[in-house]
């Protein structure tokens, strides 16, 4: 029994020790992995005087419940202790929805790192902003973009990529700009601006990092008209305080936004224009145009002037949509009024070649049908009479000529007898009192100049004969969609009173003038009519299907007329929309060509532009689009 309880001793003591073994070197691992901490998230971005690194757990955000895991360390790469951290994720506006907020409360867990929770209400954007500030180092503003459901964070704004400036171009002279063969940097004491004086300074160097002398700097904060209120400036009187070195003061006299324009010219060298986002009450600058980040941040390339940044928050308060500019084969429909004529080329009418008195009347409405060779009335005339007893006598004489036989013949012919009548006439052996007259197509009476037993002379027309099988529409274009025209051109005719029924047909002719009143030309169409639905002086609605070929076009929304100009807004990326001025060619089917300016792939704003353009307005005026 004692060596049992030994036993057991042993083995309770042996577990113990071995426990508290295993549970010292866990202790030890984590602390380790604690300490090590800082190194195991490394920092990605560079943010004013911070080095950043940003971690989601869980990667792709969710609703409800997410880590924020930030890594901050100073220009030398020392943990930054004791630093402020406003970080806040906020859906926007939407409608009569308020903007809502996911607030997370940043805790120092170590020397420079910070870790805090926020809570996403629902599924949707939210984009993430960073305040950060320390006494001793400085502070910055960043922005990503997030959204629950999609994987990471994406910058948006105030940082650059640290692998992007180690592998980016040179720059020993640690200024943040270039601008043609400038390298400059732009700074505002306080910096963040406020209603009254603020001090601005200007490091300006050559490419070669040489300080600039007595170079002219003209700069000015703008704010902008608004309804009745005009545009109202802040101009900085900029003075050479060393060599390179250049410094103004402005004084904004109302809060809100008032965008910096800077005009720089050093002797010897070009004008440059740049442009960046400033208002009071937010901290610091953000580039807009004119110029590119040296240590390879967020712009690719020189902005042209009047170019607007916006960051993902901003774009959807305005409502921004693009679309991409692409070749596409376009048809553009024309349409006319137009209105039903005769078929002028089916038109007869009935006429008498001697002087005659009407008998017998078939024809004796307007509106009647005739068929070719129908007779249609009978006349008498004192000449025709004649004519045929001449006939008969030659023909009697067995020595008459020929000749004069067959020019009797040929007169009786000429005065519309026909071949039949003639021969009954040789049977007959005396002449007719009154003889037919036939029509000459077949078709509708539309015009009747005559009644029975009246009298008519040679050369009157009696009747007219229209074949309405076939119309003529008549339609008017306006002046700039007839080059569109081209006769053979397929043709679709609809009656009001018809609808649901189309009639088709093709364009026949293009009359070679125009109406000077109404700048119209006309086209003559020619259309089938087999139940005879179509009348002459109807009205008919024409359209007319114009194979414009594959051009390069973008929504007509994306296009802003400003008189004479044609400009759309180009969407560069990084948040930068800049305007372009374009020349416009034909439109069709809600798109619009686009002949020179950009070219098929790139993004044009098509919502907002007008809200865009009141602001690149302010950048770059009318004058320089």
């Amino acid at each position: 029994m004692n060596r049992r309880t030994i036993f057991f001793s042993i083995a309770v003591i042996g577990f113990l020790v071995v426990t508290g073994t295993l549970s010292v070197l866990w202790l030890s691992g984590n602390d380790t992995a604690t300490a090590n901490g800082p190194s195991a998230l490394q920092p990605a971005y560079r943010a004013g005087p911070f080095q950043l690194g940003i971690e989601l757990d869980p990667e792709t955000p969710r609703v409800g419940n997410n880590t924020l895991t930030l890594v901050l360390l100073d220009k030398a790469g020392q943990p930054v202790s004791d630093a402020s951290i406003k970080a806040v994720a906020e859906m926007p506006a939407m409608g009569a929805m308020a903007a809502m907020q996911a607030p997370a409360d940043m805790t120092a867990i170590e020397p420079g790192l910070y870790r805090g929770t926020f809570e996403p209400s629902m599924e949707g954007s939210w984009p993430l902003t960073l305040q950060i500030s320390n006494e001793g180092v400085g502070s910055a503003r960043v922005s990503f973009d997030l959204a629950t459901g999609r994987k990471g964070l994406q910058p948006a704004s105030g940082v650059t990529a640290l692998t992007q400036e180690a592998g980016g171009a040179g720059n020993a002279d640690g200024l943040p700009y270039r601008s043609g063969p400038y390298r400059l940097d732009v700074s505002i004491e306080p910096t963040t601006p406020r209603v009254g004086e603020n001090i601005l300074s200007v490091v300006l160097r050559n490419a070669d990092g040489e300080p600039l002398e007595n170079a002219e700097i003209k700069a000015v904060a703008e704010m902008p008209a608004m309804g009745a209120m005009p545009a109202m400036q802040a101009p900085a009187e900029m003075v050479q305080i060393e060599p390179g070195l250049y410094r103004g003061a402005f004084e904004p006299f109302m809060k809100g936004s008032w965008p910096l324009t800077l005009k720089i010219q050093a002797p010897g060298m070009p004008a440059r224009q740049i442009s960046f986002d400033l208002a009071t009450g937010r901290e610091g600058l953000q580039l807009a145009s004119g110029a590119v980040r040296t240590d390879g941040g967020d712009m690719a390339d020189e902005a042209p002037p009047g170019t607007v940044t916006l960051d993902n928050r901003r774009r959807q308060l305005i409502g921004v949509k693009t679309a991409e500019a692409q070749a596409m084969a376009m048809t553009r429909t024309i349409r006319a009024a137009g209105r039903i004529a005769y078929d002028e080329t089916r038109l007869a009418d009935v006429s008498l070649k001697f002087d005659a008195w009407i008998g017998e009347l078939d024809a004796d409405y307007v509106g009647v049908a005739v068929a070719k060779g129908e007779p249609l009335f009978t006349v008498y005339g004192p000449e025709l009479l004649a004519a045929q007893q001449e006939y008969l006598e030659l023909k009697r004489r067995g020595s008459a000529s020929p000749t004069l036989l067959s020019a009797a013949r040929k007169r009786l012919a000429l005065w519309d007898m026909s071949d039949g009548e003639i021969a009954t006439l040789e049977k007959r052996g005396e002449p007719f009192d009154y003889v037919a007259m036939h029509a000459p197509i077949s078709g509708t009476v539309v015009a009747k100049n005559v009644v029975e037993g009246t009298a008519h002379k040679a050369g009157m027309t009696l009747l007219r004969i229209a074949d309405l099988s076939h119309v003529w529409v008549e339609a008017d274009i306006y002046e700039g969609e007839l080059p569109l025209v081209t006769p053979g051109m397929p043709v679709t005719v609809t009656l009001p009173y018809l609808p649901g029924e189309q009639f088709e047909g093709r364009v026949d002719y293009i009359y070679p003038y125009l109406d000077g009143a109404s700048r119209t030309g006309r086209v003559r169409l020619t259309v089938a009519n087999p139940e005879g639905h179509l009348k002459p002086e109807m009205y008919a609605e024409v359209k007319l299907q114009a194979d414009l070929g594959r051009r390069v076009a973008v929504p007509e929304e994306a296009v802003i007329i400003a008189g004479e100009l044609r400009v759309v807004f180009e969407d560069l990326g990084g948040g930068r929309l800049a305007p372009r001025k374009v020349q416009t060619g034909q439109r069709a089917g809600g798109f619009i060509e686009i002949i020179k300016g950009i070219e098929a792939g790139d993004r044009v704003v098509t919502s907002g532009n007008f809200l865009i353009a009141s602001e690149s307005r302010l950048k770059a005026g009318m004058e320089q689009w």
